[in-house]
């Protein structure tokens, strides 16, 4: 009888943001609400 045993250890960290990265972030989220917005519009024109 063979027992083969492995272990593995997994460190996750969380990853600092850029200037460039926020400002994208934002900029989508800017469009998203506006993209929304307009939807909404149209749903109540209808």
């Amino acid at each position: 009888m063979t027992l083969n045993i492995v272990f593995f250890t997994i460190t996750i960290k969380k990853r600092e943001a850029t200037r460039e990265e926020v400002f994208h972030e934002e900029m989508v989220k800017e469009l998203f609400e506006e993209t929304r917005e307009k939807q909404v519009r149209m749903m109540n024109q209808i």
